[in-house]
């Protein structure tokens, strides 16, 4: 069994309760950078964080690997298909090449140089930052052999998640999968469009002629998935259960667009941002959640330092809002998101979304937070304004990062820190192939799949092999850890926790901000950077109406409440489509509405300009049971 986190879980939202953020007492930190303490060793961790890349190396691996224990792996993929599709990097623990997830990594990698590189490179770890990010480029190019098709995975969850093998030894299916015109996928085409213009601008003053490659297949790929529009786990049905597509491509989409035009300053990429904010999402969707499925808050963060930064051409207004989704993201985090959306806490002080995998949402909001802050301190606007409680200082959401990373490193009521090899107390039994079995090297005997469950995956022992710098699910929601290599909820790995977390250490290892690529900030003087939230309204408004029923079962009492929600824009004007709703804690059956993969409930039909649909849900106590906290997590404009 492997985790996809959001995949396998059901919807985080509706759980989400804004708790204060309470930081564990712990012991100094040893001289060593240990976790335990208040005081980490971050230059150490960033080495680490980027290391743990080169055990997830697929391909020939190149004589620099510092990874000993792996050998070359994956060297006949692609074969069968007529393509050379060796290389990239497997996701997690397992021995597949996922391609949505990869591309994820691959851009939050080449994100992290950009706005950190800088202090990468003070750690002396910028070359090993820009390795890990080709090596995940070059392998899109190979994924990407004309312009209309895209690879986008090698091998099958199923087959691989009955065997326990190291990728040097793989007798599994290593069938590819892709993407065409006749089977389309915007997600993970705009997806894997944005890692290229992202690498692109890595490489634009060291190695232009490859940037310019990058940047060719990265419009291509943006051009393939806006005009054949389709989620890429309906023509990659493998992938569905492992890394869907909850929320659809509108995201990537303005994704790609806004890396395309951080890449090109072309116009023409910007123009997709403003014209297609309200139909594919970005400026509806406020959602606290970010990661490999959700881009809505990244794409905000970007749209917001475009407009910082002066950037906007005509679309100032479309940028604004875009940016008030960027604060209701930052202020969810913090806790004063207000509607029921903030995100949960640990006892402990980590943000808390799923027990699957919980530490990818971590890292990529600590990352977005740190940037945020950033972008808005260089632009002389220091403060995010939130719908629940004052103002909150860019330098709160900076603290709020370091609070999270300083738990991973073991600041934490456990003392452990889960990032594998820092530290004195680190996981020791990651679920992990590679790294639970004898490395080929020592012992160059055929293991089998049988072999591999039998011999190693149920041994008490650690790991022999380190998989040093990697980052684990993380604990449960009450600070709980089961170091076991069959939790796979907790101990497996994944490149998507790694990638964001490289950019935020090399801020916290360094100070400051500092990019690799950054241009100069311009701040018109006629420019109204934040205004309130109030003047950006929303045309979808919810009513809380009485309780229109009440029952007593159990001593408990409980209340049907109805609400309606209205879509508020003027006769003529737009159609709210995908309508999500959050429902905190209802105790019964919702009616009117339908319970969404994920992101609490959504509204079955479409709601013209003027339109109202009700919806009614369950609560109970011991007396009068007041309405349940609702709120709109996102819709789409059309």
């Amino acid at each position: 069994m492997a985790r996809r986190g959001g995949a396998a879980a059901s919807s985080s939202m509706a759980n989400l309760l804004g708790v204060a953020l309470v930081l564990a007492a712990t012991a100094q930190t040893s001289a060593r950078g240990g976790g335990g303490g208040g005081r980490h060793d971050y230059r150490m961790a960033l080495s680490k964080s980027i290391l743990y890349f080169e055990a997830q190396r697929s391909g020939v691996l190149p004589g620099n690997q510092r990874i000993a224990w792996r050998a070359n792996s994956g060297l006949a993929d692609g074969k069968a298909n007529g393509v050379d599709l060796v290389g990239g990097y497997y996701d997690a623990g397992d021995n597949v090449k996922f391609g949505f997830p990869m591309a994820f990594t691959v851009t939050m990698m080449a994100w992290s140089v950009l706005e950190y590189g800088k202090q990468m490179a003070a750690a002396g770890e910028l070359g090993h930052a820009m390795d890990a990010v080709r090596w995940g480029a070059d392998y899109f190019v190979k994924a990407h052999p004309a312009p209309n098709v895209l690879y986008g995975e090698v091998g099958d969850g199923d087959s691989d998640h009955v065997c326990w093998q190291r990728p040097e030894d793989m007798t599994t299916s290593r069938q590819a999968y892709r993407l065409d015109p006749q089977h389309p996928g915007s997600d993970l085409a705009g997806e894997t469009a944005a890692a290229l213009a992202a690498a692109s601008l890595v490489f634009r003053s060291s190695n232009p002629g490859y940037a310019n490659q990058l940047l060719q297949h990265s419009k291509q790929l943006f051009d393939f998935a806006d005009k054949y529009r389709g989620k890429y786990d309906d023509s990659m049905p493998v992938a569905k259960k492992f890394y869907g597509s909850f929320s659809g491509y509108g995201d990537e989409l303005l994704w790609a667009s806004a890396w395309l035009y951080q890449a090109t300053d072309n116009r023409r990429y910007l123009d997709y941002l403003a014209n297609n904010g309200d139909a594919l999402g970005g400026t509806g969707w406020a959602t606290n959640e970010f990661g490999w499925d959700v881009k809505y808050p990244g794409v905000q963060v970007l749209a917001a330092k475009f407009l910082l930064q002066g950037k906007t051409g005509p679309h100032a207004a479309v940028l604004r809002r875009y940016q008030r989704n960027a604060d209701v993201f930052a202020c969810s985090c913090l806790g004063k998101g207000g509607g029921g959306g903030n995100v949960g806490r640990t006892p402990g002080g980590l943000m808390y979304h799923q027990g699957w995998n919980n530490l990818q949402f971590v890292t990529g909001a600590s990352f977005l937070l740190a940037v945020y802050a950033d972008h808005l301190t260089a632009a002389g606007a220091t403060v995010v304004r939130c719908q629940a409680g004052p103002p909150a200082r860019a330098s709160e959401l900076v603290a709020l990062a370091k609070s999270q990373v300083d738990y991973i490193l073991g600041s934490n009521p456990r003392g452990m820190s889960y990032m594998v090899g820092y530290g004195e107390r680190y996981p020791r039994r990651a679920h992990h192939r590679g790294a639970s079995i004898v490395s080929i090297r020592a012992n160059p005997s055929f293991v089998s799949c049988k072999d591999g469950y039998a011999n190693w995956f149920g041994r008490a022992g650690s790991n022999p092999n380190l998989l040093d710098g990697a980052v684990v699910g993380g604990p449960d929601g009450r600070d709980g850890f089961a170091d076991e290599r069959n939790n796979y909820q907790q101990t497996e790995v994944a490149t998507y926790n790694n990638a964001p977390l490289m950019g935020v250490l090399a801020r916290l290892a360094g100070g400051g901000r500092g990019g690799l690529a950054e241009a100069a900030i311009k701040r018109p003087d006629n420019q109204t950077l934040l205004p309130p939230l109030a003047a950006v309204a929303s045309p979808v408004e919810i009513t809380q109406l009485n309780a229109t029923a009440s029952w007593k079962k159990d001593g408990r009492t409980y209340r049907r409440y109805a609400a309606t929600v209205s879509n508020r824009s003027p006769a003529g004007g737009k159609t709210v489509e995908e309508l999500h709703i959050g429902i905190g804690k209802p105790h019964g059956p919702v009616w009117g509405l339908e319970k969404a993969a994920r992101y609490g409930y959504v509204l079955p039909s479409s709601l013209a300009a003027g339109e109202s649909a009700a919806f009614a849900y369950v609560v109970r106590g011991r007396a009068a049971a007041p309405p349940a906290d609702v709120w709109v997590i996102g819709y789409k404009l059309v």
